[in-house]
């Protein structure tokens, strides 16, 4: 079975953005993108949030982007042939090529996905994840841990959630970043 893979970059007191909203500190250089994208070989579809799929689309709609190094280029083409799902009430039509919008998150949707999907499938961004955590729907929670406390912001994990983990994977970057991959019990 496919797996459902949240995927997160995280500061080291669990925030993904600022209380801001800056994520700036949460870039990732050529090392941990080459990394990513190896990861990224066994992912065939995305799910979004409206936000992060507004974020996103810049590796299709954006030259400038993917030309900002051969790791970025790589990731765009990965992501450009990836299937993506967008779950919005409010956004009114997706923008990039093999995309689909779907107006909630359920358990059907993500398992209709699953079945869809020819690799494993990520949930992207802290606001869906909420949402397929509570569901039961992810299978792995893969943080990219950055080395920055920021205090306050948008929290990786929602408050009250409870799941036993069981780490599958560490790596160390030599920017300081760690990932860490648990697979949920």
């Amino acid at each position: 079975m496919r797996r459902v893979i949240y995927s997160v970059a995280s500061s080291l007191d669990g925030y993904n953005t600022d209380a801001q909203g800056d994520y700036s500190w949460a870039v990732p250089d050529e090392e941990v993108i080459a990394a990513l994208n190896a990861d990224a070989g066994e992912v065939s579809t995305y799910l979004y949030g409206r936000r992060m799929y507004e974020a996103m689309a810049g590796w299709e709609t954006d030259p400038a982007v993917a030309a900002q190094s051969p790791e970025s280029a790589a990731f765009a083409a990965t992501w450009q042939a990836a299937h993506k799902i967008v779950f919005s009430a409010g956004l009114p039509e997706v923008w990039t090529k093999r995309t689909r919008l779907e107006r909630e998150l359920t358990a059907e949707a993500v398992e209709r996905a699953r079945a869809e999907a020819s690799g494993d499938l990520t949930v992207e961004g802290p606001t869906l994840a909420r949402s397929a955590l509570r569901l039961g729907l992810v299978d792995v929670i893969e943080l990219l841990i950055c080395p920055v406390v920021v205090g306050a912001g948008t929290p990786v994990l929602p408050d009250g959630f409870r799941t036993a983990l069981s780490l599958t994977r560490e790596r160390r970057f030599s920017n300081g970043m760690v990932q860490l991959t648990y697979a949920v019990r």
